[in-house]
């Protein structure tokens, strides 16, 4: 059965669809409708009211991670919606900011959902199973809050400031006629190490593609060129990235992998597999 993806927010706008820092994909998989994080605002129930979707049909909804501009919309989400659960990470809590030298700035879920809206609410832990051919999978890496005391990114618990491990991260994984096709939003953990973790997550079976932002923005064209080799070794078929990518890495991937693999996200771009 054909897959479609469709590009509801992103950072680059196209027509009357206006865009913003943030992500959110409206999921068309196996009969069934999903919505991968709601942007930073509203805009993403304007953006879909535009391209002919309707929030209330979503039957499922992924938050990726728990950062305000793939959560803000969670408040609209659930008055439009009453009956889809909100799958998030046992680990998400709202609790993460940025922090360097005497800043702090709240860079989380809005404040008080996770409790105002705890009916609606699903955390999951581990390898999770939404239903046949759709799966939340979590970070394996090991050493991940190295790159969480890179970003500046963390996460305030009872025991002190914690550099992020972005154990409140997960990737939605697809069973398509291509192949696996994951997607993860910001893509914190790495995206090679992400690409590693559902090929070993399900042996035998073909990754094809991965779809989200990489966070590249304020990587070095070195940083940048090293993930494009690390991408390339996995031997994945299909990469569109946007968002936290940002153009200068955009097309330094796209030099690397080259524009039969790489493509840029857009909002109104469909993707079918």
């Amino acid at each position: 059965m054909e897959t479609k993806i469709t590009v509801i927010v992103d950072n680059i706008a196209c027509g009357d669809l206006a865009g913003e820092w943030g992500l959110s994909l409206w999921v068309e998989h196996a009969g069934r409708k999903i919505l991968v994080d709601v942007g930073a605002s509203q805009l993403f129930a304007e953006n879909m009211e535009k391209l002919g979707f309707e929030v209330r049909d979503a039957e499922y909804a992924v938050l990726s991670h728990a950062h305000y501009d793939h959560a803000n919309g969670m408040e609209l989400f659930f008055e439009k919606n009453d009956k889809a659960d909100f799958f998030i990470r046992d680990a998400a809590e709202e609790n993460c900011y940025f922090k360097a030298l005497f800043l702090k700035k709240y860079i989380g879920m809005p404040r008080g959902i996770l409790s105002k809206y705890a009916d609606r609410v699903k955390k999951v832990t581990g390898d999770y199973k939404m239903y046949e051919g759709a799966y939340l999978i979590p970070h394996k890496t090991d050493g991940l809050a190295r790159l969480g005391r890179r970003e500046k990114m963390y996460r305030k618990t009872a025991a002190g400031w914690k550099a992020d491990d972005f154990a409140h991260e997960q990737s939605l994984v697809l069973e398509t006629d291509k192949g696996l096709v994951i997607i993860n939003c910001c893509s914190h953990g790495g995206a090679a190490n992400i690409i590693r973790e559902v090929t070993e997550t399900f042996p035998g079976k073909h990754v094809h593609g991965i779809i989200g932002g990489f966070h590249l923005y304020n990587k070095s064209e070195k940083e940048v060129r090293a993930l494009a080799s690390d991408i390339k070794r996995t031997g994945i078929e299909f990469v569109c990235t946007g968002h936290c990518t940002r153009e200068r890495a955009y097309n330094i991937l796209k030099e690397e992998l080259g524009g039969d693999v790489v493509s840029q996200l857009h909002v109104g771009l469909e993707m079918v597999f």
